[in-house]
């Protein structure tokens, strides 16, 4: 079902640059499904739309090792310091310009039942109107019996990190259903993501439990219906509707992330320096990054997942001309354009990282293919059609017996996956 303008822009919170107008929803073919359209012309630069997810969630394993972030909107809830020393392993550790840190604890509040905790009363109460009265554990958030703590530790054992998805989404989506006095209108709006065949929907839910989950699968069905059963979505809990809604977050969620010593970091990069000034705050964050890598490795973030109508609507272009960022700190996504787009031009993000983009047109048809299950036909791979195929694992080797230098090779290392 194609989504109404009226459905999507209800959880559009706000256009900069541009009137609400700038976009509109369209089919495009079987192939593609539908995708997003500009109205009026969008200037490099402007920020296009800014959407509040239907529902979101941080990831399990994220917030078990620590990353302490808004329960609701995934504000992070660290001051810049505690984030860094947190990070770096060192307790010691201190920041110059803790002014810049925009975290505000005074304004933090929990849940007076089972204590998890939000960035404001706003969040607290927005969360308890939606679904938290239906998931919170109260006095049992800590029982390794109740269901949902057994779910949870049940997703965990069979989805490790680099995390993608989260069951606990799919549980936010029932609980706001359960919650909802008008129950067929959330059904509809979840309703309006895409939906894949029996056998591409297998195939996500491989990508996301591993090779034995046929009984994971049934596994996580059965205790979310312990957990979570509502008679209106029926449809939900039987195999093949938990399949479809597994494979509908799996296909659907977009990433959020978010990071108080991210926001330092960029307050600083704004300061009016003198040169001096500027090289050393330069040259002390350089080395606060490699004491993080070196402690923590690549996870910095508070991260999680979120359902939006308009992203979702975006399709994938390997030369896209829209971008997402969360530059609020929080699970606001802003949409930006990359360049010019003109009235009746198709809106398109990429879903690949920009390392991914360099790559050959096989390989990322190749990521495309396991992640997402298309083909792209983007100007970018139609100009390649005729190129080798042939992965950029194979043109490395290539360029080794060709003998090209050492840093040419180190480039290519760089890109890969």
């Amino acid at each position: 079902m194609a989504a109404s303008m009226c459905d999507v822009f209800s959880f559009c919170v706000g256009v900069a640059g541009g009137a609400r107008g700038a976009v509109e929803v369209r089919f495009v073919s079987s192939a593609k499904g539908k995708g997003l359209f500009a109205t009026q012309l969008i200037r490099k630069g402007e920020t296009i739309f800014i959407e509040r997810p239907l529902v979101a969630s941080q990831f399990l394993w994220n917030a078990l090792y620590r990353y302490r972030a808004c329960d609701h909107c995934l504000r992070a809830l660290e001051k810049a310091e505690e984030n860094a020393q947190r990070l770096t392993g060192k307790p010691g550790q201190v920041l110059p310009h803790p002014e810049l840190c925009t975290v505000r604890k005074d304004l933090q509040q929990h849940c007076p039942h089972c204590q998890v905790m939000y960035c404001s009363a706003e969040c607290r109460l927005a969360a308890a109107e939606q679904y938290h009265r239906i998931l919170c554990p109260g006095a049992s958030q800590d029982d390794p019996r109740h269901p949902l703590n057994k779910l949870q530790e049940a997703w965990r054992s069979v989805h490790y990190p680099p995390e993608t998805a989260s069951i606990m989404l799919m549980a936010r989506m029932v609980a706001t259903v359960k919650q909802a006095k008008d129950k067929d209108h959330w059904v509809r709006l979840f309703s309006q993501f895409c939906s894949k065949t029996a056998n591409e929907e297998e195939e996500i839910v491989h990508k996301l439990l591993g090779d034995k989950f046929k009984g994971q699968l049934e596994l996580l069905r059965r205790l979310f219906t312990e957990a979570l059963y509502e008679e209106t979505l029926s449809q939900w809990f039987t195999p093949d509707g938990f399949r479809s809604l597994f494979a509908l977050v799996g296909t659907n969620g977009q990433g959020i992330g978010t990071s108080s010593l991210s926001q330092w970091v960029h307050a600083c990069d704004a300061l009016e320096l003198k040169p001096q000034d500027r090289e050393k705050l330069d040259t002390f964050i350089d080395q606060l990054y490699k004491d993080i890598e070196a402690a923590t490795g690549e996870f910095l973030n508070c991260e999680g997942s979120g359902l939006f109508v308009l992203q979702s609507c975006c399709n994938h272009s390997c030369v896209p001309n829209a971008e997402t960022s969360f530059p609020e700190n929080n699970f606001l996504l802003h949409v930006t354009a990359l360049e010019d787009i003109k009235p009746g031009e198709e809106i398109c993000i990429s879903y690949l990282d920009c390392c991914q983009r360099e790559r050959s047109r096989h390989s990322r048809h190749k990521i495309l293919r396991e992640n997402y299950l298309f083909i792209c036909s983007c100007p970018k791979c139609l100009a390649e059609a005729d190129d080798p195929n042939v992965t950029s694992e194979e043109e490395e080797e290539e360029d080794e017996e060709e003998g090209e230098p050492e840093d040419a090779e180190l480039g290519d290392e760089m890109t890969d996956v």
